[in-house]
């Protein structure tokens, strides 16, 4: 999705989304926001994301970009859902406890269905499992509870066979056309890790960076022929192919798409563009720029396919049509003269003004 352009000092006047709400308990520690972006497709469904913010308007800019990008993943991914996304704020690692992820449970809840949760950054399918007892809306469950396990599966698949989509238009079409490829892959956690697996087996040449070194060494255990680099700046200067942004957002700045050798950027991270015009330097760079929410949908067509009572195999069937979007979005592109996050933003657009005016405002 392309950058939002910055704000005016008015927040209601300016905020597009349906309703925010904020989640507190005391008793566990619980600090939360919800988002709800849009609802003109379905009811916003959405992860969780556990994380310490350095405060509370950093977390809210952050949930409300999650979501709004999420109402643009749905559409363009064809679902019948619209966009919303949480934030918990704190560190998993230490203030995580079935006590908060319960109270959270209940505020969820409280929205009636029009907010859906799922796993995001800083937690999982055990902690959705938590929230089910006190909520009837999660996804993502674990296995043993009905649920699709972890989406980070999905999510890897359909950023790469839009990566694959991606490279022909830049390569020409193949097969192997990731044979032999540079990719560089910055973070290399729950999608990451997978996505690496899919290189691997397509021949591609692999290069990692993750602050997180047992991430690392996971994936190094796992593909011993993955070289390391030292760190996502040095990633970036290496000669590369692709980039496959993996991490947090905001990967794409102005200095590190003017240093970037690859011709393709298409990784699993949200929100890759760090502000309005990186979209055209990428094209201005000649490099290709495979829209972060229209590759990475997959996961969400995971647990969206575990609403209706999950199949995998139906589930991975559907997200391997991202490679077809990939292609539209491309060609979109190149006819409408536009880059390709205009392109994929027109396209989710359309969808939901044409199929959204029908119901505004999605009420259980």
């Amino acid at each position: 999705m392309a950058a939002a352009a910055p704000r005016s000092t008015d927040l209601l006047e300016d905020l597009p989304h349906e309703q925010v709400v904020i989640a507190n308990d005391p008793s566990t520690g619980l600090r939360a926001l919800i988002a709800i972006h849009s609802t003109a497709l379905g009811p916003a469904l959405g992860g969780t994301r556990f994380h310490p913010y350095a405060s509370t308007a950093e977390a809210l800019q952050d949930v409300l970009a999650l979501s709004r990008g999420m109402s643009y993943k749905a559409a363009l991914a064809g679902l019948d859902l619209g966009g919303g996304k949480a934030v918990i704020i704190g560190d998993p690692d230490t203030d995580k406890s079935e006590a908060l992820l319960r109270a959270y449970g209940r505020h969820v809840e409280s929205l009636g269905g029009r907010y859906v949760t799922a796993c995001d950054v800083g937690t999982y399918s055990v902690d959705m499992d938590h929230i089910a007892r006190e909520c009837h809306h999660v996804t993502g469950r674990t296995v043993a509870h009905g649920g699709a396990g972890d989406s980070s599966v999905l999510t890897a698949y359909g950023v790469f066979c839009g990566m694959r989509a991606a490279a022909e238009s830049v390569w020409g079409e193949s097969p192997d056309v990731l044979a032999g490829r540079v990719v560089g892959v910055s973070g290399v956690g729950k999608v990451g890790r997978h996505l690496v697996g899919h290189l691997v087996e397509a021949g591609a040449q692999v290069i990692i960076a993750d602050v997180d070194t047992e991430a690392v060494s996971r994936v190094c255990d796992e593909y011993p022929e993955v070289r390391v680099s030292g760190s996502t700046e040095t990633l970036v200067a290496e000669q590369l192919d692709v980039y496959a942004p993996c991490a947090l957002g905001n990967a794409l700045t102005d200095p590190v798409v003017e240093q970037l050798s690859a011709k393709l950027v298409c990784g699993g991270a949200n929100n890759q563009l760090a502000h309005p015009g990186v979209e055209k330097l990428l094209v201005e760079r000649g490099i290709v720029y495979a829209p972060d929410y229209m590759v990475n949908a997959g996961g969400l067509i995971q647990v969206a396919d575990e609403l209706e009572g999950f199949s995998f195999d139906r589930a991975q069937q559907r997200a391997s049509g991202i490679y077809d979007t990939t292609r539209m979005v491309l060609q979109r592109a190149a006819s409408d003269g536009v880059p390709p996050a205009i392109a994929a933003d027109r396209l989710a657009e359309q969808r939901m003004r044409e199929v959204g005016r029908l119901r505004n405002v999605w009420l259980p």
